[in-house]
């Protein structure tokens, strides 16, 4: 069984295939949500803070921002507190409140006016000469060089409002005042997407805006690709290395200035992944019993963690960075239906898993269900699955043809030497890889190969016409080892 995909032109550490590129990420298969500027999505909380964001109309009252005042109109706290009228006399402490109230309102008539003018774009000398004109007061601001680097994090959805309180409550700023009046006059706050970014504290709220865009602040950020193992990977044609994800997650989780920065690293997340409490690490309950066995700790998240973009918490411990992405990994597995499809071809939803990473490192897209229903019809009829992937697996190498030597070395993993399916996964498959195996094409071929570079794959269910496709393969070059 060959193992090859086309060449994509990525980096030779970026390869999956015994070719220069690899399929990882090259299909176009994204876990995370397509991005929305931060500022064009309300949450509830925007209503509380006094304004609704309503960015269909033009800028002006259609953003609602007309002022609302509750009983006193606030003035700035310079005048006496206004005397309570007819029956009931208001206490000191309840017209407090009510002027609290009535801040919050203007508060969000000049948030409302920032995230106007944000999104609109071209009106931020306008928009800052309003903010100005509406708070009517000085505005708080650090003047300094900045202090020590703080994690600050942006969630899907923050209104400006949100943002500059999760500033001002890090001491990234002074005030929220002095982010709001800074992102007034940077149009590149539009774009600024959900995660995290270290930030030095205590500076201006213009530097503040400043780091917030740019893309160096951005920590935790991570890109998992179709195919991707836990451990890096050798080439061994190329000997290019590929990373695996504890080594991703490691670079991913770096904080603070270059000369003085503090990582994660591969071994102390590879020690946490191999932590005996499962649960604690996010595994869940119908892959427990399975992982629980696994012969290899090092190796019994494997295929656990989804591909596709994630974000993190950098100065989270690894074990709860692992959980993170367990757990949201398994609801993106569930949501297809893992659950309840085995049924269909006779599998638990951790064996489907496994037979998802299979297709994954042996086809490209166009044949997953092609290559899901051979994995089912051989198992069906207790056929070896014969997968050099699964060879590769357990040496921690690519390669198209492997060696007799390496096909006969028993393993957990290998599919030469024993029957039935790895111990694991051998990669994170893609959502469209455990969908074909939830629903594999029809048909009842035992055999396929691919014959050329171009991933031309032959399926049949005569061992003689497999027989003559391999010939086919052999003259390409394709399953020349070099060995």
């Amino acid at each position: 069984m060959s193992d090859q995909r086309p060449p994509s032109g990525r980096p030779e550490y970026e390869s999956d295939s015994r070719y220069a590129g690899g399929h990882d990420g090259d299909y176009g298969y994204e876990y995370s949500r397509p991005y929305e500027p931060a500022y064009d999505r309300g949450r509830a909380s925007d209503v509380d803070q006094g304004y609704t964001s309503d960015h269909t109309s033009d800028y002006g009252s259609d953003y609602g921002y007309e002022p609302q005042y509750d009983r006193y109109e606030y003035d700035d706290g310079r005048r006496a507190l206004p005397t309570a009228v007819g029956t009931h006399p208001i206490s000191r402490g309840e017209a407090r409140r009510l002027q609290a109230a009535a801040r919050r309102k203007r508060r969000g008539r000049i948030i409302g006016v920032l995230a106007g003018a944000v999104l609109l774009g071209g009106m931020g000398a306008a928009a800052v000469a309003v903010y100005d004109k509406v708070s009517g007061r000085d505005v708080a601001d650090y003047a300094g060089p900045g202090g020590p680097e703080v994690v600050v994090q942006v969630h899907p959805g923050d209104t400006a409002n949100q943002i500059a309180d999760e500033m001002a409550a890090k001491d990234v700023v002074k005030s929220e005042a002095a982010f709001y009046r800074a992102a007034l006059r940077n149009d590149a706050m539009s774009a600024v997407q959900p995660g995290y970014y270290s930030i030095s504290t205590r500076i201006s709220g213009s530097d503040a805006v400043s780091a917030l865009v740019s893309p160096d602040a951005r920590v935790g950020a991570l890109v998992i690709s179709e195919g991707r193992q836990l451990h890096d990977t050798r080439d061994v044609q190329t000997g290019a290395v590929k990373k695996g994800i504890y080594t991703l997650i490691a670079e991913a989780s770096c904080v603070g200035p270059a000369d003085a920065q503090k990582c994660l690293t591969y071994d102390q997340l590879n020690e946490a992944g191999a932590g005996p409490d499962l649960a604690a690490l996010g595994v869940p309950d119908w892959a427990q019993a399975a992982v629980a066995n696994v012969p290899d700790r090092d190796r019994q998240l494997e295929g656990l963690i989804a591909a596709g973009s994630w974000d993190f918490d950098p100065t989270q411990t690894p074990a709860e960075i692992l959980r993170q992405l367990v757990s949201s990994s398994a609801e993106s597995y569930e949501a297809t239906g893992l659950e309840s499809a085995g049924g269909n071809v006779g599998l638990a939803p951790y064996q489907m898993l496994i037979v998802a990473s299979l297709v994954e490192r042996e086809a490209l897209p166009s044949d997953f269900d092609k290559v899901a229903r051979v994995v089912v019809n051989r198992l069906a009829v207790a056929q070896p699955l014969q997968f050099d992937s699964t060879v590769n697996y357990a040496l921690d190498t690519t390669e198209v043809a492997t060696t007799d030597a390496d096909r006969a070395r028993v393993t957990p993993w290998n599919t030469y030497a024993m029957p039935g399916l790895p111990a694991t996964p051998i990669a994170s498959p893609s959502i469209n890889a455990l969908r074909a195996v939830e629903n594999p094409a029809p048909g009842d071929f035992l055999y396929f190969v691919t014959i050329d570079k171009k991933g031309t794959t032959l399926f049949t269910r005569s061992y003689e016409e497999h027989l003559a496709n391999i010939e086919l393969a052999q003259k390409s070059g394709i399953l020349d080892s070099g060995r």
